[in-house]
C-alpha cells in the first residue's frame, strides 16, 4: 500500500463546513435568502452576518468545544447557526422546541449547553424550567423585526444582548480557523418515544460527505425529482429535526434561492409557496396532508412543486392527491442516526400520473444514494432474497452515521452491532436494490408467527371515504398472540349509524355496490376483508379490530406516536 507523499508546502484539504459557502459566493452571490415577508438579503450579505454572528459569539465566551443551544423557528437565523456555530470549532445543539420541558431540561443538560440563543416565544418556556439548567452561562435573546419589547422573566437574568444588536455591532470575524474534520459540528436528540431522548451528533467532514452525496443523488435525475440550481427552496421540515434533513446545507452549496417560513401556520406557507415561486421542498405526510386539505390550497398553483416525503411511509392516497394537484411528489428514507438520507425514490421514466405504477415507484423507499452500503437480513444476520417479497430488518453503512449515542455506550453498541447500524426497520428490497419498508421492527404485528405490516393495512384503511387519519397497533391475543387493531379518526360530519344503516350498508358491501361512507366498526373490518380476498392483503388481516379515536397521538416532529397509543389504549 503506497500512502500519497506531500511536499511540505501543500495544503491538506479539510472537509470543513466553511468550504460549503465558497461557491454561491463567487458564481451568484446576489441570490435571495427570504424570511417570511419581513426579510431579504443576498448570499454576500449572509457571509457578512455568518462573520458577524461568529464574532458576536466569541465575545460572548464561546470557543472550541462549547455548545450552543439553538431555540428557534425555521429562520434565516437558524441558517447562519448552521454555518457560524461548527464553523469556529464549537457545538451546534438543534434544540427540539417541541419536547416537554422535562426533556428540555434533560437534553440541555446532557447536551453541556454554555450558551443558547432563545427566540422570543420561547421564553415562557424558559421561564418554566429556569434554575434546572445546569450548565448555560449566556443566553442571546431573538425578538422579530418590528415587535413590541418583550417582559424578560427572570430565566434570561443569564441574557447577554439581542440577537440583531449584537451582529449590528460586531465586527464581522475575517478568517475562520482550520482544524481537524473529524471534529464535531452538530448534536441533537432523537424524540425519546422510549425512555430518555437519545443524542446523535456529527462531524465536520460527515456533513460535507453527506451535503455531496445529496447533492449527486438529487441532482443526477433528467426532470423528475430534481433539486438544480434554479429551484427556489423552502424546507417545511423542522430545522431542528437532523439538521432539517441536511438539504439546507445542500441549498447553499447550490446557491439556490431560499425561503424561511418561520412558524409553520398554512395560510403562511401557501402565501409562500405562490409569492416566492417555491419549487423544491420536503416534509412529513402530515405537513403536506394539512396543506392539501387547505381550502386556500386550491387557488394555489402547486404544479411546480417538487417534494420530497420522509419521516414516515409515504401513503399512496397522498401520493396520488399530490399527483392529481400536480406535485412532483417522491419519497426520501432515513433516521436520526443516519444524517439522515440513505435512499431516494428515483423516478427515471413514465409519466407523472396517478397510474397505479407510477404511485408504487414513488412510495417506495427507493435505492441508496451514492456511499450508502445496504444490507436487508433476516434473524441469523443473512441476507434476504431481491424478490421484494421476502422482509428483514435494514441495516446501513455510510460515512455519515452517528458513531453511537452521546455519553450512551450501552445503546451505541445495541445500535452498531456487528459493525452495521441497524435501522429497526423492516423492508423487503427487489431486484434493481430498492427498498420497501414494510414496517418498523417493533411495530410489526405476529399473528400466529406470520408477521402483519401494519403500514400495508393502514394504506389501505386510508382509502375508506369516511377515514381520514388510521394507526393500526398489534392487539394482544389469547389465541393469536397478536391481532391488528385499526385506531381510525374519521373524516368530519362523519358519526356511526345505527343498526339497520349498518346491516343496509353491510349489505351494499356484499354485493359488491357503491354505499355511503359509513363510520362502523364492521365496515372498516369488511373492507379490509375485500382486499384480503383480492391478495393484496395476507389472509390474517381478516382478524382485523377496529376502534374509532378522536385523534392519534403525534411526535414533536408530526409523526404518529405508535408508543404512546400503545400505552393509551393497550395498556
Amino acid at each position: 500500500m503506497r500512502i500519497v507523499w506531500k511536499t511540505e508546502s501543500a495544503y491538506d484539504y479539510p472537509l470543513l463546513i466553511k468550504y460549503l459557502l465558497y461557491a454561491p459566493l463567487v458564481y451568484d452571490p446576489n441570490r435571495e435568502i427570504v424570511y417570511r415577508d419581513t426579510l431579504r438579503f443576498t448570499y454576500a450579505e449572509f457571509r457578512e452576518r455568518i462573520r458577524r454572528l461568529a464574532s458576536s459569539l466569541m465575545r460572548v465566551g464561546v470557543k472550541e468545544g462549547t455548545v450552543v443551544g439553538v431555540l428557534d423557528w425555521d429562520s434565516h437565523r437558524y441558517l447562519e447557526c448552521f454555518f457560524a456555530i461548527p464553523m469556529i470549532g464549537a457545538v451546534l445543539h438543534t434544540v427540539n422546541i417541541r419536547l416537554s420541558p422535562e426533556q428540555l431540561v434533560y437534553t440541555i443538560n446532557h447536551a453541556e449547553d454554555e450558551v443558547l440563543i432563545v427566540h422570543e416565544d420561547f421564553l415562557p418556556l424558559l421561564e418554566q424550567i429556569k434554575g434546572r439548567i445546569d450548565t448555560v452561562k449566556k443566553i442571546i435573546l431573538i425578538r422579530e423585526p418590528g415587535t413590541d419589547q418583550v417582559t424578560v422573566p427572570r430565566a434570561t437574568e443569564l441574557l447577554d444582548g439581542e440577537y440583531e444588536a449584537l451582529l449590528t455591532g460586531a465586527e464581522p470575524l475575517q478568517e475562520f480557523p482550520d482544524f481537524d474534520e473529524n471534529t464535531q459540528a452538530t448534536l441533537f436528540y432523537t424524540t425519546g418515544t422510549t425512555g430518555l431522548p437519545k443524542g446523535v451528533y456529527f462531524s465536520h467532514r460527515q456533513i460535507v460527505l453527506h451535503t455531496f452525496s445529496g447533492l449527486v443523488a438529487l441532482g443526477s435525475p433528467v426532470e423528475k425529482g430534481r433539486f438544480h440550481t434554479d429551484d427556489v427552496y423552502m424546507p417545511l421540515t423542522p430545522m431542528f429535526h437532523v439538521h432539517a434533513w441536511g438539504i439546507p446545507y445542500m441549498a447553499t452549496v447550490l446557491g439556490v434561492k431560499q425561503v424561511y417560513p418561520g412558524k409553520y401556520v398554512p395560510a403562511t406557507l401557501l402565501s409562500l409557496l405562490r409569492k416566492e415561486g417555491v419549487t423544491f421542498s420536503h416534509c412529513v405526510p402530515t405537513i403536506l396532508n394539512m396543506l392539501l386539505k387547505d381550502p386556500a390550497s386550491k387557488e394555489v398553483d402547486l404544479s411546480h412543486w417538487k417534494v420530497i416525503i420522509g419521516g414516515a411511509a409515504l401513503p399512496k392516497e397522498l401520493a396520488r392527491e399530490a399527483l392529481r394537484r400536480g406535485i412532483d411528489i417522491f419519497s426520501g428514507y432515513g433516521l436520526s442516526e443516519t444524517c439522515p438520507v440513505l435512499t431516494i425514490a428515483r423516478i427515471t421514466e413514465g409519466a407523472q400520473s396517478v397510474a397505479e405504477g407510477e404511485v408504487e415507484r414513488r412510495t417506495r423507499t427507493g435505492t441508496p444514494i451514492p456511499l450508502v452500503q445496504v444490507r436487508v437480513v433476516d434473524a441469523a444476520g443473512k441476507e434476504v432474497p431481491r424478490d421484494d417479497r421476502t422482509a428483514g430488518e435494514v441495516c446501513v453503512r455510510a460515512p455519515w452515521l452517528t458513531q453511537g449515542y452521546w455519553k450512551d455506550h450501552t445503546n451505541s453498541e445495541k445500535l452498531w452491532e456487528g459493525g452495521w447500524l441497524h435501522t429497526g426497520d423492516i423492508a423487503c428490497v427487489n431486484s434493481l436494490g430498492s427498498l420497501r419498508i414494510t414496517d418498523r421492527k417493533k411495530d410489526v404485528i405476529k399473528v400466529g408467527g406470520e408477521w402483519v405490516s401494519s403500514l400495508a393495512l393502514e394504506d389501505i384503511l386510508i382509502t375508506h371515504p369516511a377515514v381520514a387519519e388510521v394507526a393500526v397497533i398489534g392487539q394482544p391475543d389469547s389465541t393469536w398472540g397478536e391481532i391488528p387493531l385499526a385506531l381510525v379518526v374519521l373524516k368530519k360530519g362523519k358519526e356511526e349509524k345505527g343498526s339497520d344503516e349498518r346491516e343496509n350498508a353491510e349489505g351494499a358491501l356484499r354485493e359488491n355496490k357503491s354505499a355511503e361512507p359509513s363510520p362502523t366498526e364492521r365496515e372498516i373490518v369488511a373492507y379490509a376483508r375485500m382486499y384480503v380476498d383480492r391478495g393484496v392483503l395476507p389472509r390474517e388481516a381478516i382478524l382485523l379490530k377496529v376502534r374509532f379515536v378522536p385523534a392519534l397521538e403525534k411526535t414533536s416532529v408530526g409523526k404518529v406516536n405508535k408508543v404512546a397509543l400503545r400505552e393509551k389504549y393497550l395498556l
